[in-house]
């Protein structure tokens, strides 16, 4: 596949950022003090709480698919404690039982509006394998244990606060409203599902890192708006009709027609397929994924609208990014940095991963197309400042129980993108690329890794602080652009062992995933083990990879798994590709047809998608040839591929001839509970299972 076609020369950018605006401007996050006078321990999750509190009633509840932690790796505290400097009571209904709607009353009325989410991570992302095997376990949960939340959580709970108090607006926000927030492919029930706006019936949708929306919703709404009237508010989608005076484009195929689109006068909205069109129509479905990506800029994406049975889905453009000092603010916010009190002595594993861990920064140029990081943080970096970080670190040492001096995570969504930024505001402005790093990395891109190695060294200065990890993946194709962070990388924070994420070694998977090739990853293990001489250090680089992305061939796997064997790599546990809402590699799996080039009846470029369970099993046990478990399948696989000189018992040779007596009677052990694809919250596993990060 080739991109070079969609990469916009310096030229083309240039003449586009002649006839786009400056970056947008926008009233600054700002945070009151909290009401009445000081922050609440906690966010009250009982009428005894609020009592104690003083308060008659809440402004707004927010309800959550999450156990309440109070600390800003959770959205909700994010939220609350935003809310809670505006001067709202926020009070906090968490992981309730969705059988009736009484457990949706615990905190009374609230006066302004019921926020649901279903918490960290999409609802069926939380409760399901890959496989679609319902998860024992839940990471968000006290005691660790799965069943604390409901299937589609997000409208589960509306319903039932809908029950509970009819006439209270409900507002919906998180993960699994974000990225459900168009008529979407949704992989458990294997059909496409209209958005989740409509499915819940709420009345708004709040979409991305929500604090500026949340900020303006709330505060308009307590001086007497009404929902429908928060239509111009970034971030937002709603029912409405398309005013009069907008100018509607067809999405039927913007990309011949998008230079004049971007000079028509006047207000403009795109028209996605409808929702009747997209749920039957494969090729109406991957044209308004592919719009949808392409107007994700805030500095020129478009209103969106798409028609759901008599009523027109309307998405405002995406919310503009945070300056440093704003996200300082959201991050300096009084959060009691711990579980709420009502949960004990039960351990809630996420908390555990990361209460030890600081977020630098949000957010992801990369474009991934199996990761939906992009589509709810955005490609814009949002950085922290070197204050408010080794603020907040101090912090740890200080109030976190159990710390032994090891901070465990500096980083994010990726660990080396912290003030990388396009060199240019205007050309950033004007850019509709998915990624800034694929198929080559732009040259417009500030690749300096300065800013990030003197956070590094001043971190490690932090009194008390005797190790800094960085458990976040580490975008190597970034990193070998810097010799100094390499070495400052190795030599000081990494213990033992570091995880990156070539994906696969084929060109054809990795150029749907729109990642590098396998070369730039065998530049930086030539980089990370020379750093590790010089350092005295025996560390060790593990990869890791994906099974049946879409495009990928049973010979890719094959080829994957002899590169695996030649450099004596033996994966524990496997991740397999699954298809969460809104990913553009879903839209491959689903369509069977490639957004990332242009869409057009008839002509559009086919896409292999692995969907039946015997090859998905088959890709997954290439990724583990070692185990016996899986030899029988691939000696039966090799012998139909025409390489049975792959088995035997030669060094290069991929499985033996004979079978260990008892083994072969099932799938190997490392499949059934993998960690699929990327999605936002969800933790990362090592080899041995253990959590590595955000």
């Amino acid at each position: 596949m080739d991109l070079q076609d969609s990469r916009l020369q310096d030229s083309h950018l240039q003449a586009s950022a002649s006839r786009s605006p400056a970056p947008l401007a926008c009233k600054p996050l700002a945070c009151k003090p909290p009401r009445p006078g000081k922050a609440a321990p906690f966010l009250p999750m009982s009428r005894a709480e609020m009592d104690r509190l003083g308060w008659d009633s809440c402004d707004i509840v927010l309800v959550t698919g999450d156990a309440y932690v109070d600390h800003p790796s959770f959205g909700m505290a994010i939220i609350g404690r935003l809310l809670e400097a505006q001067g709202f009571r926020v009070g906090i209904i968490a992981q309730p039982d969705w059988q009736s709607a009484e457990p949706f009353k615990a905190l009374g009325r609230p006066t302004l509006f019921f926020g649901v989410t279903g918490g960290n991570l999409d609802s069926m992302v939380n409760r399901y394998t890959a496989d679609r095997r319902l998860r024992s376990d839940d990471a968000y949960t006290a005691g660790g244990e799965g069943g604390a939340r409901p299937d589609r959580s997000t409208i589960v709970y509306t319903q039932r606060c809908r029950e509970a108090y009819k006439d209270v607006p409900i507002i919906l926000g998180g993960i699994e409203a974000s990225l459900r927030r168009i008529a979407h492919y949704d992989y458990w029930s294997d059909k496409v599902r209209r958005s989740i706006l409509a499915d819940a019936k709420a009345d708004l949708l709040l979409y991305g890192n929500a604090e500026r929306a949340v900020v303006e919703v709330a505060n308009r709404l307590a001086a007497g708006a009404a929902p429908h009237e928060l239509d111009s508010v970034r971030g937002v989608a709603l029912f409405r009709r398309v005013p009069g005076h907008y100018t509607e484009l067809p999405a039927d195929d913007l990309d011949s027609a998008d230079e004049a689109a971007m000079r028509r006068p006047g207000d403009t909205v795109i028209r996605l397929p409808a929702y009747d069109e997209v749920k039957d129509d494969k090729e109406a479905y991957a044209r308004a994924s592919r719009v949808l990506h392409r107007e994700a800029n805030p500095g020129n994406a478009r209103p969106l609208v798409q028609r759901h049975g008599d009523r027109d889905l309307w998405l405002n453009p995406p919310p503009i990014p945070l300056t440093s000092e704003e996200m300082d603010s959201v991050y300096d916010l009084p959060y009691a940095r711990a579980p709420h009190p009502a949960y004990g002595d039960a351990k809630i594993p996420a908390w555990d991963m990361i209460k030890f861990s600081v977020t630098i920064m949000r957010g992801c140029f990369g474009g991934c197309t199996f990761c939906s990081i992009t589509e709810h943080e955005g490609r814009v970096i949002q950085n922290r400042s070197e204050g408010s970080i080794l603020r907040e670190i101090e912090l740890i040492r200080d109030k976190t129980p159990g710390f032994t001096g090891v901070i465990s995570d500096v980083g994010g969504p990726t660990a080396n993108m912290y003030r990388m930024a396009c060199k240019d505001p205007k050309i950033e402005a004007a850019c509709r690329l998915p990624s800034c790093v694929f198929p080559d990395i732009c040259p417009n891109l500030n690749t300096s890794h300065d800013d990030l190695i003197r956070l590094y060294r001043k971190v490690r200065e932090v009194e008390g602080v005797k190790k800094v990890m960085v458990a976040s993946g580490v975008r190597y194709d970034l990193a070998v652009r810097s010799p100094e962070y390499v070495e400052e990388l190795v030599t000081h924070h990494v213990g033992g062992r570091l995880k990156i994420a070539p994906e696969h070694t084929e060109r054809g998977p990795l150029d749907l995933m729109m990642k590098p090739g396998i070369g730039t990853y065998d530049r930086f293990k030539e980089m990370f083990d020379a750093a590790a001489k010089k350092a005295g250090k025996k560390y060790y680089l593990i990869p890791y990879f994906i099974a049946a992305h879409p495009g990928t061939t049973d010979e890719d796997m094959m080829n994957l798994a002899v590169w695996l064997k030649k450099n004596d790599y033996r994966a524990d546990q496997v991740q397999t590709f699954l298809p969460s809402p809104m990913a553009t590699a879903t839209t491959m799996y689903h369509t069977e047809i490639n957004p990332l080039q242009g869409v057009r009846r008839g002509g559009s470029e086919p896409v292999d998608a692995i969907k039946g369970m015997r090859q998905r099993r088959l890709h997954k046990a290439f990724l583990r040839y070692h185990d016996p478990e899986n030899w029988p399948l691939l000696r039966e696989a090799l012998r139909a591929m025409g390489r049975a000189d792959l088995i035997g018992p030669r060094p290069d040779q991929l499985i033996p001839f004979s079978q260990p007596p008892g083994t072969g009677s099932g799938v190997g052990k490392g499949h059934g509970q993998p960690r699929s694809g990327r999605h936002p919250g969800a933790p990362r596993f090592t080899t041995k299972g253990v959590p590595l990060g955000k």
